[in-house]
């Protein structure tokens, strides 16, 4: 107990000193506390959307790699040129059977879908959108258009057999209004009248200008692929599963099948960079107030050079002289991690408080922060290690000097 003592001595004695360290140490730990904070919110907030927006695994009708050919099989050596394409309607057929295979095993809900081109045409004005087939109650639990809609009900499309909800910027570009009658034609010349019976707003241009949604058999008709799908959309209950399920249900249908993580695998990656940059500058704001702490317990270590001699004298080894200082400056670290922990909760939570719009008329925006115990726990740990070091070192150097040496004076 008595390097503790000594050490709250040295403390006590230059309390003006010590204040000053502990609020270097607390500044550093509540700065990189709420920019770990708001870095990590930005990005779960980004990955939430993201998430909602996108389907976490897409079975589309395609095939990964080529078809090949039965002449491939039989020879070893083909040259072929000039391939057609077989008079075939694209699309995964049998969805039915495919759906129920799948119901077996896949953790999580599941919707069918058939998507085409068509063109909007009401009051003279025509619109190229992507007409998408669904059905209604399996849609809602694969996506969050429920929570998009700004005029009527997506469960409409249910019992209106040629219902049609389109992005409220298609509907003031065609100036068309809920209950009007739109015509859609497709690719292939077929025109089909539909009900507006919707008005969606994602906040994103091309889906709100872009993107229609009707009754599955309407889309059939109208896109003349009678049961047939292209699309099987799935929403897990565990988004980290994505990658497995996409590759066993490729397996399993033949099918390419794509998951959120494979779809936006250059986007995870920018997120691994910055997560490495956001560290990387946490932990510089950490190193600058521990050599703030180095400085001062520097000049205090010199100031007590006599009093390091006669301890020496009196028979304290050197592991008890650096005992002594690392103390100080774990002390002064503990108390600048507490109160660094508690101005970075602060002003996380005022960060959270701030609301901004991008636009006006856009919808307000509250500043994402993510508050968790690890962004406390690395800064305190950063804190106390580089206060430790801080204390250490220049009680190292001090304490291999004789004693007799620095009580002469020369040190």
């Amino acid at each position: 107990m008595l390097q503790f003592k000594i050490a709250a001595t040295h403390i006590r004695s230059r309390l003006r000193q010590t204040i000053v360290s502990t609020l270097g140490v607390a500044l550093g730990v509540g700065f990189s506390i709420a920019m770990a904070a708001l870095m990590e919110g930005s990005q779960r907030d980004f990955v939430d959307t993201l998430i909602n927006a996108i389907p976490h695994v897409e079975i589309q009708d395609e095939k990964r790699v080529a078809t090949v050919q039965p002449a491939s099989r039989v020879y070893d050596a083909t040259a072929i040129h000039g391939l057609r394409p077989l008079e075939d309607l694209r699309g995964i057929r049998n969805p039915t059977e495919a759906l129920v295979s799948l119901r077996e095993w896949v953790p999580g809900n599941m919707a069918q879908s058939l998507s085409g081109q068509a063109v909007l045409r009401y009051s003279g004005q025509d619109l190229g959108v992507t007409i998408v087939g669904v059905v209604p109650d399996r849609q809602l639990q694969v996506s969050q258009i429920a929570e998009d809609m700004r005029q009527g009900r997506f469960l409409d499309l249910a019992s209106t057999a040629n219902g049609l909800v389109i992005g409220d910027t298609a509907a003031n570009r065609l100036g068309a209004a809920l209950g009007d009658m739109i015509t859609l034609t497709s690719a292939a010349g077929l025109s089909k009248r539909f009900k507006v019976v919707g008005l969606f707003h994602t906040g994103v241009t091309a889906s709100d200008e872009g993107l229609a949604y009707a009754p599955l058999k309407a889309t059939q008709i109208l896109l003349e692929k009678p049961n047939i799908i292209n699309r099987i959309t799935i929403r897990l209950a565990t988004i980290d599963d994505a990658n497995d399920v996409a590759a066993r249900a490729e397996r399993q249908l033949g099918y390419k099948a794509v998951s959120w993580i494979e779809a936006n695998e250059g986007l995870m990656e920018a997120f691994t960079i910055r997560n490495i940059i956001m560290y990387t500058v946490v932990g510089a704001i950490l190193l600058v107030a521990g050599f703030g702490i180095f400085n001062i317990i520097s000049t205090i270590v010199h100031e007590k050079a006599r009093d390091i001699a006669i301890l020496k004298s009196l028979g304290f080894r050197e592991t008890d002289m650096q005992m002594i200082f690392a103390i100080e400056g774990l002390v002064i670290g503990l108390f600048g991690a507490v109160a660094g922990s508690a101005l970075g909760y602060a002003l996380s939570r005022y960060m959270a408080t701030i609301e901004f719009e991008y636009s006006v008329g856009a919808e307000v925006t509250q500043m994402p922060i993510f508050i968790s115990p690890i962004h406390y726990l690395i800064a305190a740990a950063l804190a106390l290690l580089s206060s430790g070091i801080a204390g250490y070192l220049p009680a190292r150097r001090a304490a291999q000097l004789n004693p007799v040496d620095i009580i002469r004076g020369a040190t």
